[in-house]
């Protein structure tokens, strides 16, 4: 089978049958790419079922060179194991070549969290006597309120708002579905947003069950969030670097040093695996010696 027809069947799968997002396929789709690109490179054309460890091996190595990080390295090798398993199970390979294709060792990085004054800060700088404040204001809520991804937040539907009972419904990766808690400010920011200003401007045919509108009526783009907080963190002289993500890694980080279950967490954050969940356990330093301090018999 040749390179084209091969990635081509591999991007049906990933759309088909793991239903993953268009962004992922892409992704995924890269990787695979600078695999060919390396097999197009050989003195002999290699094609995708001629494939052994010892190629794979050769291609890290190469890719190595390129200077890229590790952290990427490991989701190049993630994306060519799944084309693996999809050949394999499409009967184009007998033995997967990259099964015993070891991954580059990663130093996991804390993600950067806010503090909830912070928090705060950010949420009062937003000019409520503006039209877009209100909305502005109820995205900041929702995002560090629920610890949604910026796209999860884009995506929300006004029919998945169960304010009643304090959930929402959100679409997360792979268009897994979960009921995630609300709390009261993000209840009240919403309420204000949707039920005060949103109903009062022109809204696109189609866009209709979008929480969060632009003033043409269109949902939001993820840009368009990233830009807003940078706009936010700029008015406030935060010296941090602050994204959509800060929130929701504020969002986990604050319930687990707030002795919230990590399983919990895990299911809020709609994360497949708790070792993903694990990063957010990293706790103050000052609290863990005082807590040592204050209950170990030695001390």
């Amino acid at each position: 089978m040749d390179w084209r027809s091969a990635i081509k069947g591999f991007q049906a799968y990933l759309k088909l049958e793991k239903s993953l997002s268009a962004n992922s396929i892409e992704a995924y789709s890269r990787d695979i790419e600078k695999l060919y690109q390396f097999a197009g490179a050989q003195t002999v054309v290699i094609n995708p079922e001629q494939i052994t460890l010892s190629d794979l091996r050769q291609f890290i190595n190469w890719v190595n060179e390129l200077g890229m990080i590790p952290s990427s390295q490991a989701r190049i090798l993630s994306g060519i194991k799944s084309f693996y398993k999809y050949l394999l199970m499409e009967d184009i390979i007998k033995n997967d070549p990259s099964e015993l294709l070891e991954s580059p060792k990663i130093q996991r990085k804390l993600p950067d969290t806010l503090s909830y004054h912070d928090i705060n800060k950010l949420i009062e700088a937003i000019d409520l006597s503006k039209p877009e404040g209100p909305r502005n204001k109820a995205i900041l809520e929702v995002l560090y309120g629920c610890g949604l991804r910026v796209s999860e937040l884009t995506e929300l539907k006004l029919s998945n708002l169960y304010l009643d009972i304090e959930f929402i419904k959100v679409v997360g990766k792979g268009s897994k579905e979960r009921l995630v808690p609300i709390g009261g400010s993000a209840i009240k920011a919403l309420k204000i947003w949707t039920e005060q200003v949103r109903v009062h401007q022109p809204i696109k045919k189609g866009e209709e069950d979008m929480v969060f509108l632009n003033r043409r009526g269109s949902r939001l783009s993820r840009v368009f969030v990233f830009m807003m907080i940078k706009d936010l963190v700029q008015l406030t002289g935060l010296n941090k670097k602050i994204s959509p993500h800060t929130f929701r890694h504020s969002f986990a980080t604050h319930l687990v040093e707030g002795g919230a279950d990590l399983r919990a967490v895990q299911e809020m954050l709609g994360h497949e695996s708790i070792t993903t969940t694990e990063i957010y356990t990293h706790l103050d330093r000052e609290y863990l010696k005082g807590t040592i301090i204050q209950f170990h018999p030695r001390n």
